[in-house]
């Protein structure tokens, strides 16, 4: 009996099941913590330089601060007080109203900054001044993070494929445990971005390794729905994330805050199987039998596996038992099918991660407090991916996948065409972009785990992550081609999201069909479906040439 059928008969998606979600719940909301981490943890209140030195140098009399800003800081443009330069003397002319600078001289802040406390106690930038020119610096944790990811993601997907998801995942939630507590307590900007970017690394592990171990639990008529409920514990997370940064605004213990989930994780790991698909494509048939018969027992379906035994059902539902081979990323590239399937999926998965993170980018600023941007970015995600699991389950994954990328590219196109001064217009055009881009990110990390055989699964989430966080890392780089053409960010976008969505349609569709164990099997699938074209075209011009003959009696008759 073949895999998906033993699932069947003992429930796809029963308690077991839901058991096994609802414990990488707390898990899972980590991600979105850490990943948006940057926009409180990072973020750089008002600030400008410290005027005390000069104060005591010249003395102020009694000017009120605002007075003692004036005199000491120059404005800019927009007539705001500079925050990186001050005067190198008091002007006492501005408090006259004179706006002569004639004369005045302006140097770099000396003493340090006051920062604005008002909405953050203290952040990266406060830490250790990372404003002004070395603003920079506060900006590249983020891509210091991301590259972490990027390189964590292959590395935690051939360690699964080879050790199995539940050991693994053990490795990953004790390394993102420490090494976000070490960076809470970094004693130097090096030190925080080392610790960053293995905590990167480690919740790679955590994003790629946790949805594959649901997906290969679930029965075919079931994997729409966990891949869309897994999906919404981002959204959890995010709202999570909300709460805690609104009520912990010192950079430090915000950290350990949304960390602290995994000790939950870990405690509670023991409950967690191992995929019993993986067991069986490694050929161990027993402990595969040992897992498929506690979730037969917790779904109250022990009769149905009356019949099967380890050694006969099990091992003749994979396309392999003895020697079972070691795979590697390699074996993503050595047969032609999966070798177009790593390439479309590749370029499916850069244009997802290189859109949404540009469109994120746009559409940051709505003119109120980061908290409640968040809120409403994440509370948008819960009718959107409730919509896009009743569109997987009637319609499919591939049309669903090239719908969402087109639609965002779309949304991008029409605000080229948008002034500015329309704001309310290309608000409402961004966010529904934001929301088929973010529908494309739900669809491909569920599709991905549907066509990649058993056997390289892992790996091939690793490869496709890796592609993805690629995106991440340039994405915001894009933007400065606005000192080129002004339009050029969008309409790259734009092009990226067409290209991706007109790939994703030739992707395999996997609605309601079996998952592939073995490349091998995948080859054969192709195989199948390539001969029944042949034999359709073949059967075609039968028909074509029959026509024509009865075409040709017909005249001769006459």
């Amino acid at each position: 009996m073949k895999f998906d059928g033993i699932l069947t008969e003992i429930n796809g998606f029963g308690k077991f099941q839901m058991r096994l979600v609802l414990i990488q719940v707390l898990s899972r909301m980590t991600l979105p913590c850490h990943f948006l981490l940057n926009n409180f943890m990072a973020a750089i209140p008002k600030h400008h330089c410290d005027i005390s030195a000069l104060e005591e140098l010249h003395g102020f009399g009694n000017l009120t601060l605002d007075q003692k800003l004036a005199v000491s800081l120059p404005a800019e443009q927009d007539g705001t007080l500079s925050s990186c330069r001050a005067f190198s003397s008091p002007q006492y002319q501005y408090l006259s109203g004179s706006n002569s600078s004639e004369g005045t001289s302006t140097v770099e802040c000396q003493n340090g900054w006051v920062f604005d406390n008002s909405t953050f106690k203290s952040t990266l930038a406060t830490e250790w001044d990372l404003v002004c020119s070395k603003k920079g610096l506060n900006k590249a944790t983020a891509t210091i993070f991301f590259v972490g990811v990027m390189l964590g993601a292959p590395l935690f997907g051939f360690l699964s494929d080879r050790f199995g998801r539940r050991r693994i995942l053990l490795v990953s939630y004790l390394t993102s445990l420490t090494f976000a507590v070490l960076s809470a307590f970094s004693t130097s900007y090096v030190m925080f971005s080392v610790m960053r970017f293995f905590t990167g690394m480690a919740l790679a592990g955590i994003s790629i390794i946790s949805i594959a171990l649901n997906v290969e639990w679930c029965g075919i008529q079931n994997r729409t729905f966990s891949g869309v409920i897994i999906s919404l514990d981002w959204t959890l997370g995010s709202l999570f994330l909300v709460g805690i940064a609104y009520c912990v605004n010192e950079w430090r213990m915000l950290i350990l805050a949304v960390t602290s989930p995994l000790l939950l994780s870990i405690a509670t790991w023991r409950w967690l199987p191992e995929s019993a698909r993986w067991l069986m494509a490694k050929g161990r048939a027993d402990e595969a039998h040992y897992y498929l018969i506690k979730c037969a027992e917790v779904n109250n379906r022990t009769k149905s596996m009356a019949s099967i035994t380890p050694r006969v059902s099990l091992n003749t539902g994979v396309g392999f038992t003895h020697n079972p081979k070691k795979y590697t990323f390699v074996d993503l590239f050595k047969t032609p099918n999966m070798r177009k399937l790593a390439i479309y999926s590749g370029i499916v998965w850069y244009g997802v991660a290189f859109t949404y993170y540009g469109i994120t980018l746009n559409i940051s600023d709505l003119g109120v407090n980061p908290y409640l941007t968040q809120f409403i970015f994440a509370s948008t995600e819960i009718p959107m991916k409730t919509g896009v699991y009743f569109f997987l389950e009637k319609i499919g994954r591939r049309i669903g996948e090239m719908g969402s990328l087109l639609s965002t590219g779309v949304c991008l196109f029409i605000n080229i065409f948008l002034s500015k001064d329309r704001w309310v217009i290309r608000t409402v055009v961004a966010v529904v972009g934001k929301s088929m881009s973010e529908a494309s990110f739900t669809i491909i990390f569920l599709y991905t785990t549907e066509f990649y055989p058993t056997v390289v699964r892992q790996n091939g989430l690793g490869y496709t992550s890796f592609i993805a966080r690629l995106g991440v890392s340039i994405s915001p780089l894009i933007m400065l081609l606005e000192d080129v053409w002004h339009l050029l960010p969008p309409i790259t976008y734009c092009a990226v999201a067409i290209v991706a969505g007109s790939v994703a349609s030739l992707l395999p569709e996997t609605l309601n069909t079996r998952l592939p164990d073995c490349n091998q099997g995948l080859e054969k699938q192709h195989l199948i479906k390539k001969k029944k074209k042949e034999i359709k075209l073949k059967k075609k011009k039968e028909i074509k040439l029959n026509l024509k003959s009865v075409q040709r009696t017909d005249e001769k008759s006459k």
